[in-house]
This record gives structure tokens, sequence and C-alpha cells, in this order.
């Protein structure tokens, strides 16, 4: 086939022979099956913030480290160079988590190297060569459906005791290889000890879990595992050799109402000096050259 503009340069820099197929396009990248040597590995191609589906969100965001303070005063203005460190950050976040995890022992696709926002990776195949399938494309017996569930909770707990939430963890970026499941898309993955919003994206990593395979195991739904590992997480007390139950009591003190209105209203807070910031740089944009504000 044809080799995608974005590829060239890996090709010229000999980290891939020859671009095979086109394995996928979803809303933050387009995902082609390229030839390494011998081997056959993934070349994951982002798309450009404005071509792409997915928004990232603030939430997101916070906790991450930036190069510097102008980097950080960029990004958080909205300017055009913090739109671009914005981007490259958001790329790199899932290159470093996959380092991070694999050299945990978390079942992620194995990175190999990232040029140009191509990142290229390990090929999940289904054992015959073909790519593997999603967990969404599969039927599961319950015994299936209970042993994938469980080992994903081990791995969710792998990926938390190494420091990480995915953050966007569902049916639809698990791959289902030969030797199980292999989890993917890591590119909104965050701080458990920086990012404020970690247990609530934890809580929601868990819960799409239980509910996936809850299809299949309806007493799956019923289990608590994201407040049992977080809690024993806090305390320092979670490895990954932690034996949960998937029950959790939940304590009798009163909820703190006040701290999730301050939460909701510092989110809205933040949206909207976001939205004051982009359209201050969009008046900018607009304005002839020699009546640009300095």
């Amino acid at each position: 086939m044809r080799t995608p503009k974005r590829l060239e340069p890996l090709i010229e820099d000999g980290l891939i022979d020859e671009v095979l197929r086109p394995l996928m396009s979803g809303k933050e990248a387009a995902v082609y099956v390229v030839r390494c040597g011998s081997e056959v590995r993934c070349a994951k191609v982002y798309k450009e913030a404005n071509k792409r589906g997915f928004r990232q969100a603030a939430e997101y965001q916070e906790g991450r480290s930036t190069r510097n303070s102008r980097d950080a005063r960029a990004m958080a203005k909205s300017s055009k160079h913090g739109r671009r460190e914005r981007e490259e950050s958001w790329q790199n976040a899932e290159v470093a988590a996959l380092f991070r995890l694999a050299a945990a022992g978390v079942r992620v696709p194995k990175p190999y190297d990232f040029l140009d926002g191509v990142l290229l990776m390990e090929m999940v195949d289904d054992g015959e060569g073909d790519a593997a399938p999603r967990l969404n494309d599969v039927d599961l017996t319950p015994e299936d459906a209970r042993e994938f569930h469980a080992f994903m909770i081990d791995e969710i707990v792998k990926m938390l005791c190494a420091g990480l939430v995915h953050g966007d963890l569902s049916e639809f970026n698990v791959l289902l290889g030969p030797d199980g499941p292999v989890i993917i898309d890591l590119p909104q993955a965050v701080d458990a000890a920086a990012n404020n919003h970690a247990f609530r994206m934890l809580e929601r990593d868990v819960r799409n879990m239980a509910e996936y395979f809850g299809q299949f195991a309806p007493e799956l739904r019923y289990t608590r595992y994201a407040k049992e590992m977080w809690a024993l997480f806090e305390q320092g007390k979670l490895t990954p050799e932690t034996s949960l139950t998937g029950e959790f009591a939940d304590p009798e003190d009163a909820a703190d109402v006040d701290a999730v209105m301050r939460e909701i209203r510092d989110a809205l807070a933040e949206q909207a000096r976001i939205e004051a910031a982009r359209a201050e740089e969009d008046e900018e944009d607009a304005a002839p050259s020699g009546r640009r504000r300095r």
C-alpha cells in the first residue's frame, strides 16, 4: 500500500521497513500494521487536535508535569504555544504510561519507539496472525467472564501500584489475545497520587469492567473493588499480590457536601477560565497584524 506521509520519517530512519495495511482509525489516532525486519508491529499515528473526537479535559491533565513554567503558563492560557505543548504532552503521556506499565508487569502492548507523533508498538494478535478482537466483539461464557474480570481487577491493581489510573477503561479498549486481555489506549492515564479526580476515574474504570462482564456473570455487577483497592492504596498497603474480596463497607460518617460543592465550583471556574483564554487568543489571531494586542 502507499505509505502514509506521517510514517515516511520512520521508514527513512530505518524503524519501519514496510507498511502492510491500515488496522483501524479511531477518535484519536489511526493505526497501521507495519513490518520491522522479521517482526510485524503496529504504528499508532496520532491525529491533530482539531481532527480528533476525544477532548483533552482538564481533569486528565491535572498533575502532569511540564518542562518549565513558561510551558505551564502557555498551557493554562491555551495560547498557540500552549495548545502545541498540551498536544505533545497528551501524546507523550501514553508513551510514558506504556513503558511504565510494561515494566510493572501490566498486560499492555510493548512500546518500541516514538517519533514525530507516531508510536511504534507490539501488535497484539489472535494467535493466528490476525489482529486480536476487542472485548466488545466477543461473546463469553460465565466462566470466562469471571476469569477475565478477575484478571482485569488484578491488572487495575498493578496499574494503581505503579501510580497510574487508566481513566477510560472499557470493553472498547481491551483486546482479547491468546493469553487473555490486553489493555490499550492510554493517553488519558492519570497520576493516582497527583490527580484529584483519580479515584472517581478508577471507580468508573472498575464499574465499566463489572458492567461488561456482568452481562455474562450478573453477580459481578455487585462487587465493590474500586473502594476496597483505593482504601488500601491510600494506606500504603496495596501491592500487586494483595488479595481483594470485592466487598467494602462505607464509613458511617456524614457525607462532606461542602467538599463536593467546592469541587464542582472549582471545576466550573476552571472551565470558564479556559474558555475565556481561548476566546482572547482567537480574538488576537483574528486581529490585523498591525493592530494585534501585545
